[in-house]
């Protein structure tokens, strides 16, 4: 349902109270206005702290600096007399006793009347003594229709004319902005050099990393990692390179859905992170990281308004990665949180969306202890795929340690023993191992030469691999993964499962 659909039916439906957290103040009112029309042009009255009430001559000026005599203009209308009551900013009060009464009272008497007060908010904010009374409506970035409209009508401003090809990577990069943000930024080209270029796409996407930071809640990444990179795991890299072209035209042609996601599950440092960096730089996709604890706030239904702007984000920039590292610490044990049911909420709203996106945002999700994460998370339609990422064998380490020193020493690689490295490093993870060359290097630096073999080994044989202390984990995942609760993502994973036994005292 879109937000004019649902605002229109809650007028219908005579809520008294509706909610709507957006940046874009002046676009919501808009839109708000356009609905009121259509439903019996019913007259809006807007509010604001500073002004007033604004827009009709009979009550300009009306109740400034004064919100408990804005909600009492409503008490001197006629009752039978339709009006949509705009009040700007307005959950700054709602804490105040007199007000939050106010408002109680007045949601039992327009329940008979034909009218509706609109608080237009930048964030949710709602005491829980106010909680039932309040909808919150989620008010949309703009879409590519509204975008492709908005571009148009600047160049047709600017006299200028661009090629139907410029527009539509113009309007696919500014989906996830603002409209406001949207205009900014097409102005600042204009400014720059007098007309919008094909290379203007670059400054939507510095302003679009510039709105993803200021949510707070996703990091926009860099991708610069390849699929090369990653040492091993063949099945899962050919699962990736499958479908390279997923997303394409011709593949909705063919009749394909989006890729959903990937589940990667597996001990720490064994290259699920970067699994997730190449995915992007390989698919040629934007990369947003998502931090679950973020998403949790200290006010009534702030969590969920923050998972409902972070699903909001994505979907604006799809095609998308959306990262989400280490989910199993965010929701585990959340029937047993004392935070009022908040974390269910969350991820109930989190999972329902896995399984009913049809969006082309690409979830990867990371997690170190399967035993944490809730049984639905796991459950068939949330993800494609679950893969388990054990511990390297020999020969994925031989291709780890090649792929470090050809892009530390591409001049010496045929130096180094890439064999007895793997075979003396059983049990190392691929972190394990880059942390060891960071060692051997400082080996090296510090007698004045360049690090060899035998530094790397000797850096080695210093550091415990996590596999050593954290055994039981380990042993765990792989059987859970052994009895086909996942997908191995290495061709030598059941070489793996007994390297463990064979190598520890």
């Amino acid at each position: 349902m879109s937000f004019k659909e649902e605002f229109e039916l809650l007028l219908r439906a005579r809520y008294p109270l509706i909610y709507i957290s957006t940046l874009e103040e002046e676009r919501a009112e808009a839109a708000i206005a356009l609905s009121a029309k259509q439903q019996g042009n019913r007259p809006v009255y807007i509010w604001d702290f500073v002004d007033g009430y604004q827009g009709n001559p009979n009550d300009m000026g009306f109740a400034r600096r004064n919100p408990l005599q804005a909600l009492e203009l409503l008490e001197k209308m006629i009752p039978d007399a339709p009006a949509v009551f705009i009040l700007r900013d307005f959950q700054r009060f709602l804490e105040d006793v007199a007000i939050a009464r106010k408002l109680r009272n007045l949601s039992q008497k327009l329940k008979a009347q034909p009218k509706n007060i609109v608080i237009i908010a930048p964030q949710i904010g709602i005491p829980s003594d106010l909680s039932e009374l309040l909808t919150v409506v989620e008010f949309p970035l703009p879409t590519a229709p509204e975008i492709r409209q908005e571009i148009e009508k600047l160049l047709a401003a600017s006299s200028q004319v661009v090629g139907s090809k410029v527009i539509d990577e113009l309007v696919r990069s500014c989906q996830g902005l603002s409209m406001e943000r949207i205009r900014r930024v097409l102005a600042k080209a204009i400014a720059n050099h007098g007309e919008i270029r094909p290379e203007d796409v670059d400054l939507v996407l510095e302003e679009k990393r510039q709105t993803i930071r200021q949510t707070q809640i996703l990091d926009f990444y860099p991708a610069t990692e390849k699929i090369s990179d990653i040492g091993g795991l063949d099945n899962l890299k050919e699962w990736l390179l499958r479908r390279g072209s997923a997303f394409s035209e011709r593949a909705r042609q063919y009749g394909l859905p989006y890729p959903r996601g990937l589940l990667l599950v597996g001990i720490q440092g064994t290259g699920k992170s970067l699994t997730a960096k190449a995915i992007a730089h390989h698919w040629h996709l934007p990369l947003l990281r998502l931090d679950v604890g973020r998403l949790f706030a200290g006010l009534v239904g702030e969590s969920e308004s923050r998972t409902r702007q972070m699903i909001q984000v994505a979907e604006a920039l799809a095609p998308c990665i959306l990262w989400i590292d280490e989910i199993d610490k965010a929701f585990a044990g959340i029937e047993s949180r004392g935070d009022a049911g908040t974390t269910s909420r969350v991820f109930g709203t989190f999972i329902t969306w896995l399984a009913e996106k049809t969006s082309p945002v690409f979830v990867v999700a990371s997690a170190n202890n399967i035993q944490s994460l809730p049984p639905e998370m796991l459950r068939k339609g949330r993800f494609d795929e679950i893969f388990f990422v054990g511990l390297p064998a020999q020969e994925e380490r031989r291709a780890i340690f090649g792929v470090h020193l050809s892009k530390l020493r591409p001049q010496n690689l045929k130096n180094f023993d890439l064999d007895r490295l793997a075979y003396e490093t059983p049990d190392f993870s691929g972190a394990e191992i880059e942390q060891i060359l960071i060692e051997a290097m400082h080996i090296g630096f510090s007698q004045n030469r360049d690090f060899a073999t035998e530094d790397i080994l000797e850096a080695a044989s210093q550091l415990i691999p996590l596999a050593r202390t954290a055994q039981e984990q380990i042993q765990f995942l792989q059987n859970w993964a052994a009895a086909g609760k996942a997908r191995m993502a290495s061709r030598q994973g059941s070489l793996n499962s007994n390297s463990i036994h064979r190598q520890m005292p």
